[in-house]
């Protein structure tokens, strides 16, 4: 959807008032999907109204990000131990490739190929799990947390992800959800630390 695209990587900024119009006209659109995305939108956290006030673009919340991040952090969790008896080699290689992709991209500051590669390597054990609630529950989360990684990104300098990746691949089968979850929290402890 290219509103909530937009909004997650800025180029519709926090707090930007979202007008039916200017939006049907860049989408090319009619202003009932447009309304529709809107209010999908809303439902997400990407998007809040004041009725007869505004549309606009939600901003930046501390308390928002801290209650998302321990459910996206258990359903990653979840989906780990879901995935652990259908893992293959080779997606473990997968993994491995992508957790190189990764810290290449946060040496290189190059944030779309660094989410992407993050994506990469936790969609291994998304995709392995087999559940499709798992995958729901996560589209509708992670633009928020993509969103705060993107705009926060010159913030994160101190993420260890690119480690914690490498011990999830290496840990013992009994360890490896709960290091995923632990992942996921310490980024969620570093975007927090970012609002201070």
């Amino acid at each position: 959807m290219a509103i909530r695209d937009a909004i997650v990587d800025g180029t519709l900024a926090p707090e930007e008032r979202l007008r039916d119009q200017e939006l049907c006209a860049w989408l090319g659109l009619s202003r009932t999907p447009v309304r529709e995305a809107l209010s999908r939108l809303e439902q997400d956290g990407l998007v809040e109204t004041a009725p007869q006030r505004f549309t606009r673009v939600a901003p930046l919340d501390r308390r928002a990000a801290r209650d998302a991040f321990p459910v996206v952090a258990a359903l990653h969790q979840l989906a780990a131990e879901l995935a652990l008896p259908r893992l293959t080699d080779a997606d473990r290689g997968a993994m491995r490739a992508a957790n190189e992709a990764f810290a290449h991209a946060l040496r290189a500051a190059d944030v779309d190929a660094a989410l992407a590669a993050d994506d990469a390597f936790h969609g291994v054990f998304v995709t392995a799990s087999a559940n499709a609630e798992i995958s729901r529950a996560l589209d509708r989360l992670m633009p928020r947390i993509r969103r705060l990684e993107r705009l926060r990104f010159s913030s994160l300098g101190g993420r260890a992800s690119v480690k914690q990746h490498a011990e999830i691949l290496t840990a013992a089968p009994a360890d490896v959800a709960d290091l995923v979850k632990q992942n996921w929290l310490s980024l969620g402890a570093l975007i927090d630390r970012s609002f201070e």
